[in-house]
């Protein structure tokens, strides 16, 4: 694809009001949500600023803190408590883990389509947060003595895990997102500074960086407390705290019932979608800007040009999700490649490798208000407008900038003794080379800067570009890359061992790296695009 803007859509006069329609209905104040001062761009206006979330807004930030302390806080001690508990080899561990997280992404189709066109996204995510629940109570209980010596251990995992869990996690992600975004009215709102106005833009930017935090305070907190209490006391009590903290986070969830917005299903969507479509190549003309213009203006149609516009946005984002899986795989070799690394390296006897995966959360809890508060505001004074496209391109290349790094650590490692590539005979099975395990600081603390570039912004973008019919939807197509992700993990997992990792991590980097430059000059476009849209907005 080259650089031109072969997808805008041209349209008449009417279409632009629809534009406008559209993104102030998808923004705009529902039920229970106060509208901002002013819905169109103030003449006078010279710059916009972040405004402050609602308490509404951060309701919906605990419960997602309260889900990622439950999920990560559990997740982590499956490994180990499949092994030692259950009695599972280190092989059937893996997969149990690997099938637990695949069905966490890939369920998240599954509660877009729910919300979109049966019960709506308040309510799908109550639903699935109570099946969640279920889960969580069933692996607690399975994780008793009793369950476990009367065989019910490794069924009661399994029930809970894939029976439940999965299906929760799944149902909850694809609705939570947007569903915080939802609280924010759109608009413009006068400071106490002439030409400054809290821009509902910038507000949902926030909103999005700080979700992300909170799943990091979460996940952060989960990681340091539940192994310690399996360590030191037992398994069910380990697998009961993330029980209780998610209880507690549903309970602040409902807690804002009465005050939330709340958009009402809009039907069977993904057929309108198909109706769409085979309309416009129906009825396709030469000449036009976007193959879906064919369907605007179209009369005795169920959609309007507000949709079809919306639909153009959608399907252009679908085309920026399809470069993420390789960003996943990289991202994912922080709980298994870099933990396999970890081992063949010195360390203090006190510290378990797979701990330093909290600095990955440690660092993102510090670094996103710094980059809300200080960096992003900075660089906006100073003029330079960091669009999607460019943000998630800055993103790619930190994460490639990271894995030169892991590349380069581990051919170091390769060169020092004893036991070098770790091919020679009599290698054990904890054999360590000379050097220190703490030169991994630096990978964790780099993917996760890349995260509020690439994550942070694809879970922004999915909400924006999408129009309000198919925004679950669209937020799970990008979830559900992450599958993608770890399907490639589990291909390269093949070459995982000693010396063929260092040509896996190289790969990895290369291929990122060129995929960056591609991602960059195919999609570069789509930032005047998008800046054409806010300005509708």
């Amino acid at each position: 694809m080259t650089a031109q803007n072969s997808d805008k859509p041209d349209l008449a006069a009417s279409s632009e009001q629809a534009v406008n329609e559209t993104n102030v209905a998808d923004f705009g104040p529902h039920t229970g949500t106060k509208a901002a001062d002013i819905v169109e761009r103030p003449a006078d206006m010279e710059r916009g600023v972040a405004g402050k979330l609602s308490t509404w807004t951060l309701l919906v930030v605990i419960m997602e803190l309260c889900e990622r302390f439950a999920y990560y806080g559990a997740s982590l001690m499956f490994n180990i408590y499949l092994q030692t508990m259950l009695g599972r080899s280190k092989s059937s561990a893996v997969v149990l883990i690997r099938v637990n997280q695949f069905m966490s992404y890939a369920t998240t189709i599954l509660g877009a389509i729910i919300a979109d066109q049966f019960l709506g996204k308040y309510k799908t995510i109550v639903v699935f947060a109570v099946v969640y629940m279920i889960g969580l109570v069933v692996l607690t209980i399975s994780s008793t003595d009793f369950a476990i010596n009367g065989g019910f251990g490794l069924a009661g995992f399994c029930i809970a895990v894939f029976g439940f869990i999965g299906f929760g996690t799944g149902g909850i992600k694809s609705n939570v997102s947007s569903f915080m975004a939802e609280q924010i009215p759109v608009g413009y709102k006068q400071t106490g500074t002439p030409g400054v106005y809290e821009d509902s833009k910038l507000t949902t930017e926030r909103g999005f960086r700080y979700f992300y935090w909170s799943i990091n305070v979460g996940a952060f907190a989960g990681m340091l407390a539940c192994p310690q209490v399996a360590k030191n006391k037992s398994y069910t009590l380990a697998f009961m705290i993330p029980t209780i903290m998610f209880f507690l986070g549903i309970l602040a969830f409902i807690g804002g019932t009465k005050r939330y917005t709340k958009k009402q299903p809009q039907g069977t969507v993904l057929i309108k979608v198909w109706k769409c479509m085979r309309y416009a190549r129906a009825h396709k003309c030469e000449g036009q800007s976007h193959w879906l213009d064919s369907s605007c203006d179209a009369r005795d149609q169920e959609w309007n040009n507000e949709f079809v516009i919306g639909l153009q946005r959608s399907l252009r984002a679908c085309k920026v999700f399809l470069f993420y899986p390789l960003y996943w795989s990289v991202y994912g070799n922080m709980t298994d490649l870099l933990i396999n690394q970890g081992l063949t390296m010195q360390r203090p006897k006190w510290l378990s490798v797979d701990q330093l995966n909290a600095i990955n959360s440690l660092v993102l809890i510090v670094a996103i208000p710094v980059f809300d508060n200080y960096v992003f505001p900075l660089l906006r004074r100073m003029g330079f407008k960091m669009g999607p496209i460019v943000r998630i391109t800055t993103g790619f290349a930190i994460a490639v900038g990271g894995f030169i790094y892991v590349t380069i650590l581990q051919k170091i490692i390769y060169t020092r003794g004893p036991y070098y590539d770790f091919t020679g005979p009599n290698v054990p099975a904890n054999a360590t080379n000379d050097i220190s395990v703490w030169l991994q600081i630096v990978p964790y603390a780099v993917v996760a800067i890349s995260e509020i570039f690439t994550s942070v912004t694809g879970l922004e973008f999915a909400f924006s570009q999408a129009p309000a019919e198919l925004k679950s939807v669209l937020t799970a197509v990008f979830l559900f890359t992450n599958c993608g992700g770890s399907l490639i993990g589990m291909v390269l997992g093949i070459w995982s061992s000693d010396p063929q990792v260092l040509y896996v991590f190289a790969a990895q980097t290369i291929i990122l790296g060129v995929l960056a430059v591609v991602f960059y000059f195919c999609f570069r476009h789509y930032d005047a695009m998008v800046a054409e849209q806010e300005q509708f907005n």
